[in-house]
């Protein structure tokens, strides 16, 4: 019998399943739906579609690095017990290293071989949620890279190399050395974990960001009964103070306390010998951004037992 891709996306529509699987299962059952269901099932990728729906803010962040490229992903889980479990670990880390040439493209990274299993990285991770019981998703994933210079990476709260809760990665073009240059991006990574810069100066920011920002200092000035001028003023100064606040080369070095980025990188060009220009960071901090349930477990006993 053809395999349509009408019927793969029956089959995928009433199990959830990825298209690959389900015109796998069709294959091997010639078609029959009820059949193709059933062969899903027997291989748990039905089950673990049904979890495809619970929320997945744990899991971990890691890095990889190879000479002057590196790279950053985020790997989901629902709760933070499975970030000591030795097989998501692993899934993890080779991710981060087969992201090195996902270019930052998670989707390309997700159709990628995982090593040593015959299939994708997104069918390994649909493998390991019918085996640990848990939802999972491979969120996102970005590179960076140096003509000419070092690249540096920092994992904090990590539970073994290279995974943790929060990965830097921060990218140094320099012609001078590189021992000093590592050095100096090491503390640029830790300084980035703990300051959560938005940018590395005002124009990179996200504009409507910058606008809403820039709106609501205006309203809260009308308030105070000011003049147009100084009014304006006043709006401009807290404009300064904000992007001294989420801008990285603004900010105060919190290694010294004192001393604000641009200065420092500044000043490191005397023991690196050449000109330093730090041309991109990325923070990933685990599960930011995404809207997490929050649930009332003793209610949740209740209705499985009956209570009202």
């Amino acid at each position: 019998m053809e395999i349509t891709a009408a019927l793969v996306k029956q089959l995928r529509d009433a199990t959830g399943v990825g298209m690959m699987d389900c015109k796998k299962a069709l294959a091997e059952t010639n078609g029959d739906m009820e059949a193709a269901v059933d062969w899903l099932r027997t291989r748990g990728l039905a089950k673990a579609a049904k979890k495809a729906d619970r929320v997945a803010a744990e899991g971990l962040v890691g890095v990889a690095t190879n000479g002057t490229t590196a790279a950053a992903v985020e790997v989901n889980s629902e709760t933070d017990f499975v970030a000591l479990n030795q097989q998501f670990q692993s899934i993890v880390s080779n991710v981060a290293k087969l992201a090195l040439d996902a270019d930052g493209d998670v989707v390309k990274l997700g159709e990628m071989p995982f090593p040593g299993s015959g299939h994708s990285v997104s069918a390994e991770l649909t493998e390991a949620i019918a085996k640990i019981g848990e939802n999972m998703n491979l969120r996102r994933t970005q590179t960076v890279s140096v003509t000419d210079g070092v690249v540096e990476s920092y994992v904090h709260n990590a539970v073994k190399p290279g995974l943790g809760k929060i990965a830097i990665l921060v990218a140094l073009e320099s012609t001078g050395d590189k021992a000093a240059l590592s050095a100096l991006g090491k503390q640029l990574a830790m300084h980035i974990a703990a300051a959560q810069p938005q940018a590395i100066a005002p124009e990179e920011l996200d504009q409507d960001v910058v606008a809403r920002e820039r709106a609501i200092i205006l309203e809260q000035v009308k308030e105070s009964g000011k003049s147009a001028e100084i009014a304006e003023k006043m709006v401009e100064g807290r404009m300064r103070k904000y992007f001294e606040e989420v801008t990285l080369l603004s900010q105060v070095f919190v290694v010294d306390g004192e001393t604000k980025v641009a200065d420092v990188l500044k000043n490191a060009e005397k023991d690196v010998g050449a000109p330093i220009k730090l041309t991109k960071f990325v923070r990933f901090a685990l599960g930011e951004g995404i809207e997490k349930v929050e649930t009332d477990f003793a209610a949740e006993v209740a209705a499985t037992a009956g209570v009202k």
